[in-house]
């Protein structure tokens, strides 16, 4: 039996399912049946329903999404190496999943930009975080959008198109850009 607390493995089957559906196909009794937890619990953790539950994951996603390519961005002895391996482990990612994980926070960002502002905000808050974070590394905003840009849109293409090239294409292009 999974001694996981309920709450958290809600957070961790909604972030697993906006992954890979989004946010619009992503209905709560499937949320309550992957995490093994009752329909009721859902509402007892998180009060304001799909929203609430939906800004939880996107700032815990966030959080961790973060702390995973800070760790291999850190790992690399030079700047080149650490951009070109968060742009490799994407691919990878991709690859092994099917090309169904990628970025929980753009998935989101873009079916709620217009839709809904707390989710906007929440990603909008999110992806501030990871600019900030990457600009320490990079020490220039301008460098570290180009490369958070370059790597969530390679992300949609490669979904799109079920390949790698545009991940390699963009990690190409983030490198000529250092």
């Amino acid at each position: 039996m999974d001694k996981t607390p309920t709450r958290e493995r809600i957070l961790v089957a909604t972030a697993e399912l906006f992954r890979r559906r989004g946010y619009a196909a992503t209905g709560l009794k499937t949320v309550v049946a992957r995490a093994g937890a009752p329909f009721g619990s859902l509402y007892h953790h998180f009060p304001g329903g799909k929203q609430q539950l939906a800004e939880e994951v996107i700032r815990t996603a966030g959080a961790f999404f973060q702390a995973l390519v800070t760790a291999v961005y850190d790992e690399q002895a030079t700047t080149e190496e650490a951009v070109r391996a968060v742009f490799t482990g994407a691919a990878a990612t991709l690859e092994a999943t099917d090309y169904q994980d990628a970025c929980p926070i753009a998935a989101i960002a873009l079916e709620v930009a217009s839709t809904d502002d707390v989710l906007r905000r929440a990603t909008a808050d999110v992806f501030e975080q990871w600019t900030a974070a990457l600009t320490e590394r990079l020490g220039d905003r301008d460098r570290a959008l180009a490369v958070l840009c370059a790597l969530e849109g390679a992300f949609v293409l490669c979904r799109a198109r079920r390949s790698t090239e545009p991940m390699h294409a963009a990690a190409r292009l983030a490198l000529a850009g250092l």
